[in-house]
């Protein structure tokens, strides 16, 4: 594999486009945050190529999170290129994600968060939004200090962070929400219910995260009419896809009930601490 460079970038993208449910992660980063970036979300990209076209892609964020698209080449290429960088985890589809820990000598390597979840996608022509309670607003419409502590609970629950760590990253990612425009609140009678967002998102797709319902107001059908309400939203500009994965059963049959239907299975590892690739 060989590192790209900003003249590949057209056959990168061109690669990782033509599977865009599987590459949400490195394709929005890239245009987000450009190759190379300063940002920690900022990929660098490694290239397989096969007869002079790209077959497959390795991203690395600036932070270490590493995102294989490789597609059937042998994962064990990546290992050069990863040897004595500190990995703060994977993510992407499971096929690629578990074969590559294995090479690397990662697997089982203590984590915070290690799980494989069902990846789903859904046409927007497809959708369907349920009736019920609440509207769609901003995120910033909801009390800016009950959103940063739904999101640290996000963070305790679904991402296995400890509390300090959880509160540190809502507040950051709460102004980075606002500042993109990415998250919404469904409300009703001035008190917030439920929240989704778009984790990346492209001109034409985007990739749901983050949707969460408080403990006390769950089963009331919340989760699935502000997922249903936020794509449609995106539909009416032009958006045509959305994918996700589904960290629940309960969040799989929500998902299912407004149109997705699975297309594989998604695998996510953060590690505790930034183990080195020997």
């Amino acid at each position: 594999m060989k590192r790209a460079v900003e003249a590949d970038l057209p056959a990168v993208r061109a690669f990782l486009s033509a599977r865009v449910s599987r590459a949400m992660f490195p394709l929005s980063n890239l245009d987000r945050f450009g190759l190379d970036g300063d940002h920690d979300y900022a990929p660098s990209m490694w290239i397989a190529e096969r007869r002079g076209v790209v077959s497959g892609v390795l991203a690395v964020g600036r932070a270490g999170m590493v995102m294989p698209n490789l597609d059937g080449n042998d994962p064990a290429a990546a290992v050069g290129i990863l040897r004595g960088r500190e990995i703060a985890g994977l993510i992407g589809p499971t096929e690629e994600v578990r074969p590559l820990l294995a090479i690397l000598g990662l697997a089982g390597h203590p984590a915070t968060l290690d799980r494989d979840e069902p990846h789903f996608e859904l046409g927007l022509d497809e959708l369907r939004v349920p009736d019920g309670e609440g509207c769609l607003l901003p995120l910033e419409a909801a009390h800016s200090e009950e959103m940063i502590h739904w999101r640290t609970e996000y963070n305790v629950e679904a991402n296995g962070l400890p509390r300090g760590k959880a509160e540190a990253e809502a507040r950051t990612a709460y102004q980075n929400y606002v500042a993109a425009d990415s998250h919404r609140v469904l409300m009703s009678g001035g008190a917030p219910l439920a929240t989704s967002g778009f984790n990346a998102f492209l001109p034409d797709i985007v990739q749901i995260g983050g949707v969460y319902t408080p403990p006390r107001l769950r089963g009331r059908g919340h989760a699935r009419r502000i997922v249903a309400l936020h794509l449609a939203e995106a539909r009416a500009r032009g958006v045509t896809r959305a994918t996700l994965f589904s960290g629940s059963d309960m969040a799989s049959r929500a998902y299912r009930s407004i149109g997705f239907r699975q297309i594989g299975d998604w695998s996510l590892v953060i590690f505790d601490g930034k183990p080195v690739v020997s």
